[in-house]
């Protein structure tokens, strides 16, 4: 009989463990430019699907609600935009599902990458002129402004380390 059970509790364990450490966000690739995002909130699941090829998912609390969102720089054209170049895309978790909180365009230069440090949105931009700017953003009413230049008008090197080491 006690083999029987064994399972059972740590079945239990396992699904108390999850719930206890909130919400997840993963990514899912179906092929080179269809992907999913997941997100994972106690038992629930619910899936985003991202048509493009996606360069980074990072997770931190971008609006201060206190909740967990998902950061996603995904190459993709826009309705104004034609060029294929990376975008940087914000999801929030509403009620057990996934949500856009931005999906932005543009952050002013053009995008390389982006992650969540300290509290604030990292992002490191290449200029029309080739060279590179690290900066951070924070949350305002609605999308990213910038809060801080890192570097500016710089290598791609010496901004990577900037934009890594924040």
């Amino acid at each position: 009989m006690r083999n029987i059970y064994k399972p059972l509790v740590l079945a239990v364990f396992c699904l108390c463990t999850i719930a206890a450490s909130g919400q997840e966000f993963s990514l899912e690739a179906k092929s080179d430019t269809l992907y999913h995002l997941v997100m994972t909130s106690g038992r629930s699941v619910d899936r985003w699907t991202l048509r493009g090829r996606v360069l980074r998912l990072a997770t931190g609390d971008v609006d201060g609600d206190g909740s967990t969102d998902a950061i996603v720089v995904i190459e993709r054209r826009t309705r104004y935009d034609r060029r294929l170049l990376p975008r940087l895309w914000l999801f929030r978790n509403v009620r057990g599902y996934i949500r856009p909180l931005w999906l932005g365009s543009q952050l002013g230069g053009i995008l390389v990458d982006a992650r969540f440090s300290r509290g604030q949105v990292c992002s490191l931009q290449k200029t029309t002129d080739e060279r590179y700017v690290a900066m951070t953003h924070r949350w305002m009413s609605f999308g990213l402004g910038a809060d801080s230049i890192l570097v500016k008008g710089t290598d791609r090197a010496t901004a990577e380390k900037h934009f890594l080491e924040y």
